[in-house]
């Protein structure tokens, strides 16, 4: 029972007419923050319960022994290939001293906990070349009665259940223990994969799920029978005729705009039956001309009963969104102190840096709102929502105004080329609607949170989240689809190709999205052909392209000079068009190749829900080299969360530099760090096997340009 509260109950039961009329409340709030709950001593399910808290009630390593941890074991998948670029961002699941999680190639493992020996891996892939096929983030898990369990997850197309034991496919799931993941998703599928990068959670008989799409397939949030795999219940996040929200969408968007989707996770309240689900941005992602209105339910947070499906509230953040900002990680179930009583609330971190905090029954937020003015767009067709909701506290954790006094300076000359930039570019309001000038995109497309989630101790009411402070720059560019325009041959490829590669066909900074410039010189056209039809890594399918399209987009890139293909020759596909695309996802360097702003460029912040106020922020990650040069620590990009425990530590990799780290939770001091075999881009898990306390992490790499890695570490006190 978290202290304070206990001291406020001994005091209340030695009067008993108080105690009568308030301790019985207090008393019955309690049960709802049991320290010593088995949930908070194991990491039963996808960023460590239900209530995706990352917190754990260990004590064994704490402040005063922490600087003793040293590497208990590691386990290599065997994954790495040679010129492929990986990743591993799975959160481990520990049951009963096993744990179980990922691979990069997406096979499914089981160690022993306290060794890290194997006891099973699972290949759904079997049989086909090995390549890279996109990133998992961790297993659902459900059990019977009679202690069977199984785990779920998707892998390509397709969702499969796995006997826990042996790690073999529940035959009774689906076909032989898989199945379509594009099930239910009404319109044909679209012609699509449909996948899933996190995982569902579970609820009785249930696996609710969330998915990643593309090419405008919607994004209903599913409920599957975990026993066969049938569909039990949908939420079209895109309202149909007689839905609630239908009307806040064209009237004919149910048939034929997409995305919506859920994405990064979600979280469940057990006893209340409720699930609380984070969704992304309608598409198109940054033009929204041809959806005009509000477009529930985009860029919202939906509580569903867990059981129907049936909406209990929700709450949009961004209306006819058209920057791209997704909700980008699982919401957080806290109990917080408000007016001398315990409130049940639910936390979402978003990509503009605010923390939102909602009663958990009725979504009324528990903070003041108000309401910040949009600049009108000048693109053909938009139409911009004239305001968005924003909290009063917590005050944001991200900085979101980059004015001329924040450009660089660690020198004179990337001072002056940011800035010549700065000046050519749409900057002033956070909301700045896309433009063809180009506009300032801050605290960035993977700015404030993401979706390694964020920590929150009961004990305390601190919630603990990192955050990305990275300008890009988001230029839009026409696809002449209007009357006048691009050749046909570079209509198709701006429609399909350069929301990725690029107009220019250079690519994503790191390697995110390859250059395409002389592919001929890496791919034959035959394999050409095969990506786009088929896809590879985070590459989705094109299979709904005509084979004539298909023709012009291989034609273009091994000769994009080439005269253009006769209109009759070209036969438009299903996929909507648009009047814009846009020049690709593009962060903004200096000439050294560092964030154009002033750092920090990666934080680490301490948050106390109960008032709203910051407790502690400090720079997360350091490069070296700035270092070196006397430029005090800046932190960096990062990608993967943080755990927190009971014995006041708080653990994280994430940073750029491949470090792992442990911090004073009450402080932010750093009172331990270890260099990891490739970056730690993944929620950590912490876990007791044998009366031994261990935090393990996955050290897969491959983000922001560094190296990838196969490697789970785990790490403990010495063994005396």
């Amino acid at each position: 029972m978290n202290k304070k509260y206990l001291n406020t109950f001994l005091v209340l039961i030695t009067f008993t007419s108080i105690f009568i009329t308030i301790g019985c409340s207090y008393a019955e709030q309690d049960t709802s923050i049991n320290l010593e709950h088995e949930q908070y001593r194991t990491w039963h399910s996808f960023l460590g319960d239900k209530e995706a808290s990352q917190y754990s009630s260990l004590t064994q390593i704490n402040r005063e022994n922490v600087h003793r941890l040293e590497v208990a074991w590691t386990f290599s998948t065997g994954d790495l290939i040679e010129g492929e670029r990986t990743e591993i961002q799975a959160n481990p699941l520990i049951i009963d001293g096993i744990l179980y999680s990922t691979t990069p190639l997406k096979k499914a493992f089981a160690l022993k906990a306290d060794t890290g020996e194997l006891l099973w891996m699972f290949d759904p892939f079997e049989g086909e070349e090995p390549r890279s096929r996109g990133v998992n983030r961790g297993f659902a898990t459900w059990s019977d009665d009679e202690g069977n369990r199984r785990l779920f997850y998707v892998a390509g197309h397709r969702l499969w259940a796995l006997d826990a034991a042996t790690g073999k496919p529940a035959e009774e799931f689906g076909d032989n223990g898989s199945l379509n993941f594009a099930v239910g998703l009404d319109r044909d599928a679209l012609d699509i994969r449909v996948t899933a990068t996190s995982p569902g959670v579970v609820y009785n008989d249930l696996l609710i799920h969330g998915s990643r799409v593309y090419n405008l397939a919607p994004g209903h949030i599913r409920a599957f029978n975990v026993r066969t795999g049938e569909i039990e219940w949908v939420f079209r996040t895109i309202p149909y005729p007689g839905d609630f929200g239908y009307e806040t969408w064209p009237a004919d968007a149910w048939t034929r705009i997409g995305n919506t989707n859920s994405w990064a996770g979600m979280s469940l309240d057990v006893e209340r039956g409720i699930v609380y689900i984070p969704t992304g941005s309608p598409g198109h992602d940054f033009y929204g001309g041809d959806r005009l209105g509000e477009n529930l339910f985009g860029t919202s947070l939906l509580a569903l009963n867990a059981a129907t499906g049936e909406r209990v509230w929700h709450y949009q953040f961004v209306r006819h969104d058209i920057w791209d900002y997704d909700l980008p990680a699982a919401p957080v179930l806290v109990t917080i102190e408000r007016d001398g009583r315990l409130v049940d609330a639910v936390a979402q971190t978003t990509k503009t840096g605010f923390v939102y905090l909602f009663d958990r029954e009725t979504g009324e937020p528990l903070f003041p709102m108000t309401e910040e003015e949009v600049p009108p767009s000048d693109l053909l067709g938009e139409e911009a929502w004239p305001s968005q909701p924003v909290p009063v506290l917590p005050a944001p954790f991200a900085r979101r105004d980059f004015r001329e006094e924040d450009i660089t300076n660690i020198s004179p000359e990337s001072h002056q080329a940011v800035l010549e930039r700065y000046r050519e570019i749409r900057t002033g309001s956070p909301w700045d609607p896309p433009s063809k000038q180009g506009t300032l995109i801050f605290p960035g497309f993977d700015g404030g949170a993401e979706w390694g989630g964020s920590a929150f101790d009961p004990e305390t009411g601190i919630l603990y989240v990192n955050s990305n402070e990275m300008p890009w720059i988001l230029e839009m560019v026409e696809t002449g689809t209007m009357a006048t325009g691009l050749p046909r041959t570079e209509q198709i490829y701006a429609l399909n190709c350069a929301v990725c590669h690029g107009s220019n066909r250079t690519g994503a900074q790191h390697g995110a999205n390859p250059s395409l410039v002389n592919i001929s010189d890496r791919l034959t056209t035959d394999e050409l052909y095969e990506v786009i039809r088929d896809g590879r890594g985070v590459m989705p399918s094109f299979s709904f392209l005509s084979d004539n399209e298909l023709d012009a987009i291989v034609n273009f890139l091994q000769d994009p000079d080439a005269p253009d293909v006769s209109p009759v020759e070209i036969t438009m596909s299903r996929a909507p068009q648009v009047p814009y695309s846009h020049t690709g996802y593009n962060r903004w360097f200096d000439p050294e190749g560092f964030p154009a702003i002033k750092p920090p460029w990666g934080t680490l912040n301490a948050i106390d829900l109960n008032t709203g106020e910051h407790v502690w922020n400090i720079p997360l990650g350091e490069f070296k080299e700035l270092t070196e040069r006397g430029i005090p620590q800046t932190g960096t990009e990062n990608y993967g969360g943080p755990v927190v425990t009971a014995g006041g530590v708080l653990f994280i990799g994430a940073t750029k530099d491949e470090k792992f780290r442990a911090f004073d939770k009450t402080t932010g001091e750093l009172l331990w760090e270890t260099q990891l075999p490739a970056g730690g881009y993944a929620t950590p898990a912490v876990y007791e096997a044998n009366g031994r306390q261990y935090i393990v992490i996955a050290a897969g790499g491959g983000k922001m340009g560094t190296k990838p890695g196969d490697t789970y570490v785990a790490f403990s006190l010495p063994s005396e």
